[in-house]
């Protein structure tokens, strides 16, 4: 069995299909991106409306299905292992297995617009707030780089070879920062560090996770934090406070 049969659910729900082109607000002046475009049931309506379409499909005999198209160019390939030639939105049914590492991958790319298909969990997670059960690492990363929101949740009839859970449509707007940090890449690590224990105080999930941070001196680290900030839970924390211990940790490494 091929993996794409065990991992990629093909959406077939032609009034799903549509309203994803109508949110993806499309004219002749856009090259947009498919990640998975499996048989093509998206990709047809895509280049409809689109002046190109990219189309990514790891697969060959799927990817000649998606092919059909005079304004599309497909490239076979894993997503996750090729460069993205430019483009301007990406609307995507993307395999869930691949969820997070596309996502970021995308983020660090310059488009307008992404209408992106996740599991309905995943993209509560993305979208989740401060003090909410999915808030976490995610939701802070993927708002540092865009404004995300869920348009609507798209029940498992609406695929072949139907998920166990629902999905939902995810809008994704890039945009600045809404807040600084001295180092990105170390408050990515830091935030992954702080939730790695989220029923404990981010006092101990700093203190676990002093080698993986590169902190030599985890004492005299700590002493320099608000104590007050610390003694919390990560999950109780604003990415703004969150950040603000990174600012400080990120002079503490070896």
């Amino acid at each position: 069995m091929k993996w794409y049969k065990k991992d990629q659910h093909f959406l077939v729900d032609e009034q799903v299909l549509d309203r994803i082109i109508e949110y993806g607000k499309l004219n002749s002046s856009d090259t947009v991106l498919e990640i998975g475009a499996g048989y093509g049931n998206l990709t047809g309506k895509l280049a409809g409306k689109a002046g190109k379409v990219i189309a990514i499909e790891v697969d060959a005999e799927l990817a000649a299905s998606a092919g059909k198209w005079d304004n599309v160019e497909v490239i076979i390939g894993d997503a996750l292992k090729i460069g993205f030639p430019p483009f301007n939105k990406v609307i995507s049914n993307l395999p869930y297995s691949i969820s997070s590492p596309v996502t970021f991958k995308l983020l660090k790319c310059k488009f307008e617009l992404g209408i992106l298909m996740y599991q309905y969990e995943f993209a509560r997670r993305m979208v989740a707030l401060p003090g909410s059960k999915d808030y976490g690492r995610l939701s802070i990363a993927v708002q540092y780089y865009a404004d995300v929101q869920i348009l609507e949740v798209v029940p498992k009839s609406a695929f072949s070879s139907p998920p166990e859970v629902n999905s939902a449509i995810i809008r994704l707007v890039p945009r600045p920062a809404p807040y600084d940090v001295v180092d990105e890449g170390f408050f990515m690590k830091f935030i992954k560090a702080a939730f790695s224990q989220r029923r404990k105080k981010l006092r101990n999930a700093i203190i676990n996770n002093a080698v993986p941070l590169g902190i030599k001196n985890i004492d005299n680290a700590l002493k320099k934090l608000p104590q007050e900030i610390i003694d919390r839970r990560a999950e109780t924390l604003t990415p703004q406070e969150l950040a603000k211990l990174a600012d400080i940790l990120v002079y503490e490494r070896i």
